[in-house]
């Protein structure tokens, strides 16, 4: 099982998306075969985890069966799970798919939800696996209709550390836990900026921060590019993250952050 003490940091989770819809890659990974290709990629690269997802959480994404949801990722992990030893985290807020994903090969869960479906913290709790919980305002929708917040930085705080309690309350230790504070999910460009200026503020909680920057429209909105010109915005994200104290970068583009992600750490804690 994954043991996120034992993670080299910063480490960075790839991204793979066996969905035809997902803002940056859908329908790219969605037949199996090319999804373990560009995974084994991944891994060679130097992925520390691989998260695996069947269902887009883009704004404006329609959601899928639970079935459907399982045709497409199940394979994918089992796939992968004979080839590799890194961990595989599942990207899902479905407690089914959690189980079967989990039985399947998956030693990780990253919900967006963050356990709040019904049955999805039983899941976890049962499954005893870590888990990313994120902050999200709305769903996916209508998350970007009219996102609002009087401090970004110390209402996502206050969620994360809620949910937190609620997971160990119900029987989930500390020790399985990471939060993510959801760069734009229900967040303007000016939240997103804010929230990355003020994420050190989320060390607080004491716990690794994923962060997911990779090629995402605050970008296009600050530089005004297309998804597959994001790549140097990309990277400068992540590093300004790994800066605030991200110890777990999402993204797409694996050697190229992670190069970047351990370059500023090793600035950062220089003399520490």
């Amino acid at each position: 099982m994954l043991k996120l003490n034992e993670l080299t940091y910063p480490a960075v989770m790839g991204i793979l998306n066996v969905t035809p819809d997902s803002f940056s890659d859908g329908g790219d990974f969605f037949s199996p075969e090319k999804a373990l290709q560009h995974a084994l990629e991944m891994v060679e690269e130097g992925a520390a985890i691989i998260d695996i997802g069947g269902e887009s959480t883009r704004p404006g994404a329609e959601t899928v069966s639970v079935d459907e949801e399982l045709s497409r990722v199940i394979p994918v992990i089992e796939a992968l799970s004979a080839e590799v030893d890194i961990p595989i985290s599942i990207d899902t807020s479905k407690p089914a798919v959690m189980r079967a994903a989990v039985a399947a090969g998956a030693s990780m869960i990253n919900d967006v939800r963050a356990l709040q479906e019904a049955g999805a913290l039983e899941a976890a709790v049962d499954l005893q696996v870590p888990v990313c919980l994120m902050h999200m305002q709305g769903e996916p929708q209508t998350m970007q209709s009219a996102p609002m917040y009087d401090d970004v930085v110390l209402q996502v705080g206050d969620f994360l550390q809620q949910r937190v309690q609620a997971c160990i309350d119900a029987g989930l230790s500390r020790e399985l836990i990471v939060i993510d504070p959801g760069f734009g999910f229900g967040k303007t460009v000016g939240h997103n900026q804010a929230l990355l200026k003020g994420l050190d503020r989320l060390l607080e909680l004491e716990l690794p921060i994923l962060v997911g920057l990779s090629r995402k429209s605050m970008i296009a909105h600050m530089l005004d590019l297309a998804v597959d010109e994001r790549l140097y915005g990309s990277i400068s994200l992540a590093s300004v993250a790994v800066w605030q104290g991200a110890s777990i970068i999402r993204a797409h583009d694996v050697a190229a952050t992670l190069q970047a992600a351990r370059v500023c750490y090793m600035c950062r804690t220089t003399g520490k």
